[in-house]
C-alpha cells in the first residue's frame, strides 16, 4: 500500500511538540515552529491551489525557502507561522505534527477526466481526499461506520475468499448479487455505496472542480469516491460517474491509475451495473425511438446517451445509425424528457454517511463541531464543508 498514516496512537510520525500556547489555548508560533510538520505545509498549499512561488510571495520568503520547509531541510521561523497560516487559510495549529495523516500517492487516484485535469488540480484533489479520510477517521473513533464490503478492496472488512472477476461486466453482475440489488433499476446508488462502507463526498463547487469530473482511490483505509456536480449538473450522468468510480474500486484497486483501458473497463462495469444486459435488452426499442429511450431514462436512471450506446453495443443500432441518433439528440437537448435534471432534485443521491456519523456522535458522545474542528486543526467552515452542511444564511452585499 502506498499510503502512510501518521497517528500519535501508533504511527511513526514525529512526536507532537508540547504546546506552549497563548492564553486562548492556541499554540504559540514558537511551539508550531518547533513541532512543524512539513507534509502539512504541502497539503495546505495544494488545497489552496498555490505554487511554491505564489506562497513565497505572500509570506515574504523565497520559493527555495518554501521548498526547504516542505522537504524538512529547515523549519519556518516563528514569525513566519502566522503568515503561512493566513496565506493558506488554516489555523497555525494545522502545521503541528502528531495528528493522523493519510498520505496518498497521486498515482493511485483514478480521475474520470484525466486528460483535461491539470497537475495542480490533481494535487489539490489528492489533498482533498486526504482530508476526507482524516475527517472519516476522527468520526470513526466515535461511531461504527458500515463495514467495508467491496470485492477487490484489500482492506475490506467483509471477506468471502472469492477474488472479483477481471471481466468488467461479470464483476458488475457479481457485485449486484453480493449487494442483493436484483436485476432491475437501482434507486439511490450513492446510498447503496455508503451502506457498504464506501465514503462518498460531493464537495462544494470551486473554480478547479469545473474540470475535475470525479475521482476515487482504494489506497486509504476506506475506499473514497469524490463526485462533482458543477461540471455536468445532471443526475443521470452523475449516477453513471458514481458507478464508473465504483468499477475502478472493484477492478483496479491494485493497479496504478491513468490507463485508458482502465477507463473503458470502468465504463463497461458502470453500464452493466446500472443496466444489466439481460434485463435492459427486452425493453430497448428494435428501431431508433428517442421518445422510448427517454422513458427508459426515467425508469433506469441513466441518460439517453447511455441507452443509445447500449443499443449500439447489443447490435440494435449500427454505428452510422447511432451517429445520426446522437445528432438528433443534440437538437433535443433542451426539450422536456431530454434536458439534464439537476442533482439537487434527487436528495437520495446526495452523500449522507459523514453527516449522519457526526449527528450520531453528537447525540451519543456529545461531540460538537468546534471540538471536531479543534481536533482536526481546521477552521470550522472547513468541517462544515466536508460534512456537507451548507451555510443557508442569506448573504448581505453592500453596494457602494
Amino acid at each position: 500500500m502506498r499510503t502512510t498514516i501518521n497517528d500519535r496512537e501508533g504511527g511513526r510520525g514525529r512526536r507532537p511538540a508540547r504546546r506552549r500556547g497563548t492564553p486562548g489555548g492556541e499554540p504559540s508560533p514558537q511551539a508550531v515552529a518547533d513541532g512543524f510538520d512539513q507534509a502539512r505545509l504541502t497539503q495546505a498549499r495544494r488545497l489552496a491551489g498555490m505554487t511554491k512561488k505564489d506562497l513565497a510571495e505572500r509570506v515574504g520568503v523565497t520559493p527555495a525557502a518554501i521548498g526547504q520547509y516542505e522537504t524538512g531541510m529547515t523549519h519556518p521561523r516563528p514569525d513566519h507561522i502566522p503568515r503561512l497560516a493566513d496565506a493558506l487559510d488554516v489555523p497555525p495549529a494545522f502545521f503541528l505534527s502528531g495528528r493522523p495523516h493519510g498520505k496518498l500517492d497521486g498515482s493511485t487516484a483514478h480521475f474520470r477526466s484525466l486528460r483535461s485535469t491539470r497537475v495542480h488540480q490533481r494535487a489539490k484533489a489528492v489533498a482533498f481526499v486526504e482530508q476526507v479520510w482524516e475527517l472519516t477517521h476522527a468520526l470513526e473513533k466515535r461511531v461504527r461506520l458500515p463495514l467495508v464490503d467491496l470485492p477487490g478492496f484489500s482492506a475490506g472488512e467483509v471477506h468471502t475468499g472469492i477474488e472479483p472477476s477481471r471481466d468488467p461486466a461479470a464483476a458488475a453482475r457479481a457485485l449486484r448479487g453480493r449487494w442483493s440489488l436484483g436485476t432491475g433499476p437501482i434507486g439511490h446508488l450513492v446510498r447503496h455505496m455508503e451502506a457498504h462502507g464506501i465514503v462518498v463526498v460531493l464537495p462544494p463547487p470551486d473554480e478547479d472542480a469545473t474540470t475535475v469530473d470525479a475521482f476515487s482511490t482504494s489506497h486509504l483505509p476506506r475506499p473514497i469516491v469524490v463526485l462533482t456536480a458543477n461540471r455536468f449538473d445532471d443526475i443521470h450522468r452523475y449516477r453513471f460517474t458514481a458507478a464508473h468510480e465504483l468499477g475502478h474500486l472493484v477492478l483496479h484497486g491494485d493497479t496504478a491509475a491513468g490507463d485508458v483501458q482502465q477507463e473503458r473497463e470502468a465504463d463497461t462495469f458502470a453500464a452493466e451495473f446500472l443496466t444489466p444486459r439481460d434485463s435492459i435488452m427486452p425493453e430497448l426499442p428494435r428501431r431508433l425511438d428517442l421518445r422510448r429511450l427517454a422513458e427508459l431514462k426515467n425508469t433506469w436512471g441513466v441518460s439517453v446517451d447511455s441507452l443509445l450506446y447500449r443499443c449500439r453495443e447489443v447490435g440494435l443500432l449500427s454505428d452510422s445509425s447511432a451517429g445520426r441518433a446522437y445528432q438528433r439528440l443534440a437538437v433535443l437537448r433542451d426539450q422536456p424528457g431530454f434536458a439534464g435534471e439537476p442533482i439537487t432534485g434527487y436528495p437520495g443521491e446526495h452523500p449522507a454517511l459523514l453527516r449522519q456519523a457526526f449527528d450520531l456522535a453528537a447525540a451519543e458522545t456529545g461531540l460538537t463541531m468546534p471540538a471536531l474542528a479543534a481536533q482536526l486543526a481546521w477552521h470550522l467552515p472547513r468541517v462544515r464543508e466536508l460534512l456537507g452542511i451548507r451555510d443557508q444564511r442569506p448573504v448581505l452585499r453592500i453596494v457602494p
